[in-house]
């Protein structure tokens, strides 16, 4: 991970701080005085201040129940941040690995591991997302395999990657998609002549939103989830 991140990480120094000490020539990595808060460091180096060796503390893996009217952002602005849910220390450290719109309900993760986050987030690691969707209207005949060679979508130059459905009623669909382009379930349906109604993401990989958890509540993930996603070392 970045360098200043981990010093952020390891200690109480906030990000600006951090670089503060960093651009000061004041932590050693492996002997050496680094002066770039980007430099990539792992774990197993040494990275010492004031001649003490620092230790990342773990990282975090929050599963929240994103209820409507909240935003994936981390500060509030004309509507409630998903982050003010939280109720513990150091939320400045984390970040959303993967975003919702403010009227989208479901499953959201939340971490400080941006290499896990990040196994999520990038589309050539098919990591697909299901989302529940209501529509406007019935859904047309040959829609499950429009959506499974791709769409055009308005002002995109790519067609989308390969899509699954699942027509439930005629106006309802399970989606399952692994890219996250802007407004991508609304916009694709939109494609097709329909409109989306009511959107709620049920599941991340082969993590579902747990049944018990209501709009606003969250847990940790269990080690065995977290492993579902492989982070490399940091």
């Amino acid at each position: 991970m970045r360098l200043d991140k981990f010093i952020c990480k390891s200690t109480e120094f906030s990000r600006e701080q951090a670089r503060e000490l960093i651009l000061g020539g004041n932590i050693r990595v492996n002997g050496e005085i680094l002066t770039d808060p980007a430099k990539q460091v792992h774990e197993n180096n040494e990275i010492l201040f004031k001649g003490s060796r620092l230790k990342a503390r773990d990282s975090r893996y929050i599963m929240l129940h994103k209820p409507a009217g909240s935003i994936c952002s981390n500060v509030d602005e004309n509507y409630p941040s998903v982050f003010s849910l939280l109720s513990f220390d150091r939320v400045d450290d984390l970040h959303l690995a993967g975003r919702l719109d403010v009227d989208t309900t479901g499953l959201v993760f939340i971490t400080d591991d941006g290499r896990w986050s990040q196994q999520i987030i990038s589309p050539k690691n098919q990591c697909y997302k299901t989302y529940l969707v209501g529509l406007r209207n019935p859904v047309a005949d040959g829609v499950v395999q429009q959506f499974a060679s791709g769409l055009q979508l308005q002002g995109e130059k790519e067609l989308t990657l390969p899509a699954r459905l699942q027509i439930i009623t005629p106006q309802q669909v399970l989606l399952s998609i692994m890219e996250g382009k802007y407004h991508q379930v609304k916009r694709m349906f939109a494609a097709i002549g329909n409109k989306v109604v009511s959107l709620h993401r049920q599941q991340i990989g082969d993590i579902a939103l747990e049944p018990g958890l209501q709009p606003g509540q969250w847990r940790y993930l269990t080690p065995d989830e977290v492993s579902c996603f492989s982070s490399p070392s940091l």
